[in-house]
């Protein structure tokens, strides 16, 4: 093949080279944002993805958003309907009664007992459950009067992001799923422009100059190409804040991410209700979280007090079954076994709670209400916290591709 064929051909690849550079080096970027979600590596050499590795700070400027601009507990938790609750949890709590009333009879008179004639152990069944739906009622209300007490949405949201780091990277990638596409094909994009200046600077070290190309040109074009295709992208996603016309009005150009909002808040509400402040996940939080003694006297007030209007009503029937201090202890046993049991129980309500609370509608109309200011907040902390060693890493990753982009082409 003669010489100057070789030699545009050479030429030729320089621009096609830096537009597969910025590519690469942009995906290598990305990944490089959210992977390894673990340190890999032995401590100080090694690394991990940029968000994982603070996972943290990441969590709580993610959730800062949702429980100042999106969502109020208290406001949710004036949806669900006492009543609604006291229905959903009736059959297994009149099951749970019946069994508690045998267990703590059997305990304390088992002869007696097993000898009263089955339409007096039905009547004292029958007065019990009727106070039940009372029981819930009012259990409920006081439960959404200390709701504040009872729910840190911001806590419940910190922890389940940092403990699944996972869960976090899927957060961002599904959000900010076309931006991330974006930042890679821009390095396409910008590369070949970019290889374009490059290659006729080498055509002039060569054809006019006659020194051939320089050994430093190719690594340091990959460098600024792994650079400023970085940075441009980032531009690109988040500014102009509010749309913008250009070339004389010709056409019209907002941030690729602000742009996005609608669609953003369909796929946001969808993660934060079905894998961050999920029904069973804020229950956990209740039952076990710093609010857990609260919710443990609110149970427990309101079991003894429906306990003791039960057994006057009953008294009637029991007293020759039992004495008055038989009573005290059935009482005190029956309110332990209600404290045990009742988490169970609640479970049979989760699928109404969700209904009532209706987190996915409510958080994606609030989201796509946002300003675009405030939506910018959402998706930009993930850049802003290390923009720098998101640029840097196409930088140096550019300067690499380079390096072997030379030996390769003209060694």
């Amino acid at each position: 093949m003669p010489d100057y064929i070789i030699q545009i051909l050479l030429f030729a690849s320089i621009p096609i080279s830096g537009g597969l550079v910025g590519w690469g080096t942009n995906i290598m970027a990305i990944k490089m944002t959210f992977y390894p979600i673990e340190f890999v590596g032995v401590k100080p050499i090694g690394w991990q993805g940029i968000i994982p590795s603070k996972a943290k700070k990441m969590a709580v400027k993610s959730v800062d958003m949702l429980t100042t601009k999106l969502l109020k507990i208290e406001e949710r938790f004036e949806l669900v309907k006492p009543e609604r609750v006291a229905m959903e949890m009736g059959p297994s709590l009149n099951k749970l009664a019946r069994q508690i009333t045998d267990e703590v009879m059997q305990a304390q008179a088992p002869t007696i007992w097993n000898s009263t004639p089955r339409f007096v152990k039905n009547q004292i069944y029958e007065n019990i459950t009727k106070e039940l739906p009372q029981l819930v009622v009012q259990m409920m209300n006081d439960i959404k009067d200390n709701i504040d007490e009872l729910l840190d949405l911001k806590t419940i949201g910190v922890n389940a992001l940092t403990k699944n780091k996972a869960l976090l990277n899927d957060m961002f990638i599904r959000c900010g799923k076309e931006e991330f596409k974006f930042i890679e094909k821009s390095g396409l994009y910008f590369g070949i422009p970019f290889g374009l200046v490059q290659m006729c600077i080498a055509i002039y070290y060569v054809n006019v100059l006659g020194t051939g190309t320089p050994w430093w040109l190719l690594p340091v074009f990959g460098l600024v190409i792994g650079y400023a295709t970085n940075w441009l992208a980032l531009k690109l996603i988040f500014e102009p804040l509010y749309p913008r016309k250009y070339l004389f009005g010709l056409f019209e150009f907002q941030g690729l991410f602000i742009k996005r909002q609608p669609e953003v808040a369909v796929e946001y509400a969808k993660i934060v209700s079905g894998d961050i402040l999920t029904t069973e996940r804020l229950f956990e939080f209740m039952v076990r979280g710093p609010g857990a003694t609260r919710l443990a006297e609110i149970v427990r007030d309101n079991l003894e007090k429906s306990i003791e209007t039960t057994i006057s009503s009953t008294r009637g029937l029991v007293k020759w079954v039992v004495s008055d201090k038989q009573l005290e202890v059935i009482q005190n046993i029956a309110v332990y076994r209600f404290m045990q049991e009742l988490p169970i129980s609640i479970r049979d309500t989760f699928a109404y709670a969700e209904e009532a609370l209706d987190m996915e509608n409510m958080l994606e109309e609030k989201m796509a209400g946002l300003t675009e200011k405030e939506f910018e907040g959402f998706l930009r902390p993930v850049f802003q916290e290390d923009e720098w060693i998101l640029i840097l890493v196409g930088a140096v990753l550019g300067m690499v591709a380079g390096i072997l982009q030379y030996i390769l082409l003209f060694q």
